[in-house]
């Protein structure tokens, strides 16, 4: 077995969804021991418009800085929506521009609509925030009993069940739907206690709405659109992946190759609807921000009722421990929220939503202030969505930019999406005195555990092809020493190459294998078992497409 490499981004990597609610805010947690900013004045009118007047310039210069290729922004002070514009192109290499009618996929900044849309339905008395998810969808367990008997939708919504950082993630990358996800995360072990720690998952938080739809009476999709998007007129936002393919004006994603930002993947987050698969446009979340800051309700029309919608805002759970308590301010989270407080001790509002493979978005409310702003971008992240929200507020707030929010933000956000998996080897070297396999149908054959379900090793054209997920993908593998092998994975948490580790029995054929990068949570080791054949449940979510 290869030794395993932990390190801080093993516990906070965004997944799914991109990066983690709390890694942003906790990077920024420290800003006060870098640099003593401006002092904040009142926000008045004239302030915010005079930021609106400089915000052009900071998006041109830190999109000729990144050569991100599109972005979209809207702001809102005092009930109004004074600024809408769209900055660069939906697509690399083609002259489509943005504009504020273009729909971006808002990826985690989908956990506060979602958290919104059972706001609603606290509000509607169809359910309580301290509903038990068990008694809404009676078929959902957990793991740990307490947690399986007792986790209700506020638990899930401030991710504090005890199911690891992104449980479930590595289930949506091999190809399984909604329903098996959710139905597997009963095998999978919790990483602490229920409701003492903080760990962002997906997949609870998914649990928790889909269980808040049924109560409802509806598919989520649709209780989305009837609760939230119908109501504020927001004709171009949807929780349906279908519908974000469909709208012409659409940006695609994009990540980086050779320096240069290409569109190269799609990402289909379907199975993780209310935590990450919103698609939206700057015009559209100006309306949710007002919504926001209004205490539910827009233009005389109470959408949602304010205490229900309230308690999203208020602090649920740490999720960061700062190194210089005196210095430094601990933040929150709330219900989809990230709850911080400023130097002046207002409350903040924010969140940041990321893919892997093409988009960075965030969103930043100051209530006291009446004061919000929505960044869209289509690549992924490097800071530059929340750099823009935050030098924004700055300047609305003091007359000038604080930091260099960019220059600190991007290392944290490369930090936080690097792989969490690997070790101190280089698989690019094959190791001098290397040695060489058994023969292949000795690794051949079907292994299984509870939490990934059945796979299969078998031999083509001389190598060993590696079988996952539902659909029993195949990844070639190589042979790197004895009884290692290698393979590439795929998807929104892929990284470089995986070590795929045999243990060999007294017969000399294998009894079990571990996928080094299905093993972030200890469940990725394999036993060996009785081949079975392939089904199509659970099959219909399939791994990102290369275009």
């Amino acid at each position: 077995m290869l030794a395993r490499r932990c390190t801080r981004r093993q516990f906070v990597r965004q997944g799914g969804a991109g990066l983690t609610a709390g890694a942003v805010a906790a990077g920024l947690a420290g800003l006060s021991r870098r640099a003593v900013a401006a002092p904040a004045q009142a926000v008045t009118p004239e302030s915010v418009a005079a930021a609106v007047t400089s915000l052009d310039g900071v998006i041109q210069e830190a999109l000729d800085k990144t050569r991100v290729p599109g972005l979209a922004v809207a702001v809102v002070h005092q009930d109004a929506v004074v600024h809408l514009s769209g900055h660069g192109v939906r697509e690399a290499g083609t002259g489509d521009p943005v504009d504020p009618d273009t729909v971006f996929q808002l990826a985690s900044l989908s956990k506060p609509l979602a958290a919104t849309v059972v706001a609603a339905v606290v509000g509607d008395g169809v359910v309580d925030w301290d509903a038990r998810i068990g008694d809404l969808t009676p078929d959902f367990t957990l793991f740990d009993p307490l947690a399986s008997r007792e986790v209700a939708l506020r638990d899930m919504f401030c991710h504090r069940s005890g199911l690891p950082h992104h449980g479930g993630d590595d289930l949506e990358d091999l190809g399984y739907d909604r329903a098996a996800i959710l139905h597997r995360l009963r095998y999978l072990r919790p990483a602490s206690s229920f409701r003492s720690t903080y760990a962002y998952t997906n997949f609870g938080l998914t649990a928790a709405a889909v269980a808040a739809s049924a109560a409802a009476g509806l598919a989520w999709e649709d209780l989305a659109a009837e609760r939230l998007y119908a109501p504020l007129g927001m004709t171009r936002t949807s929780s349906r992946f279908d519908d974000f393919i469909a709208a012409a004006n659409r940006a695609r994603g994009h990540v980086l190759v050779d320096g240069t930002y290409v569109a190269k993947y799609q990402r289909q987050p379907d199975a993780q609807s209310p935590a990450g698969g919103v698609s939206s446009t700057a015009r559209d979340l100006a309306e949710w921000l007002r919504l926001q800051l209004g205490g539910g309700t827009v233009d005389g029309r109470g959408i949602v009722a304010a205490a229900a919608l309230g308690e999203t805002h208020r602090p649920h759970m740490s999720t960061n421990r700062p190194e210089h308590p005196d210095t430094e301010r601990t933040g929150f989270y709330g219900l989809g929220w990230n709850v911080s407080y400023d130097a002046q001790g207002r409350v903040r509002l924010s969140h940041s939503g990321a893919f892997a493979l093409g988009a960075g978005t965030a969103a930043y409310l100051v209530p006291a202030d009446q004061l919000g702003i929505a960044v869209l971008t289509n690549a992924a992240p490097i800071g530059l969505a929340e750099a823009v929200a935050l030098s924004f507020l700055d300047l609305a707030e003091s007359g000038a930019v604080a930091y260099d929010y960019l220059g600190i933000l991007g290392p944290i956000v490369a930090e936080e999406l690097a792989p969490s998996y690997g070790t101190a080897v280089d698989y690019g070297r094959q190791p001098a005195a290397a040695a060489p396999p058994l023969a292949l149908d000795a690794y051949a054959g079907a292994y299984a555990n509870d939490y990934f379900g059945e796979i299969a090793v078998g031999a083509d054209r001389g190598g060993l092809v590696l079988h996952l997920g539902p659909a029993r993908t195949a990844y070639p593998m190589r042979h790197y020493d004895r009884d290692v092998f290698l393979y590439q994975p795929v998807g929104e948490n892929a990284g470089g190459e995986s070590a795929v580790s045999f243990a060999i029995g007294a017969d000399g054929r294998a009894t079990g294998v571990t996928i080094e990068n299905l093993d972030r949570n200890l469940q990725g080791g394999f036993t060996r078992a009785a081949p079975t054949i392939p089904g199509a449940a659970g099959a219909s979510a399939t791994p990102p497409t290369r275009t």
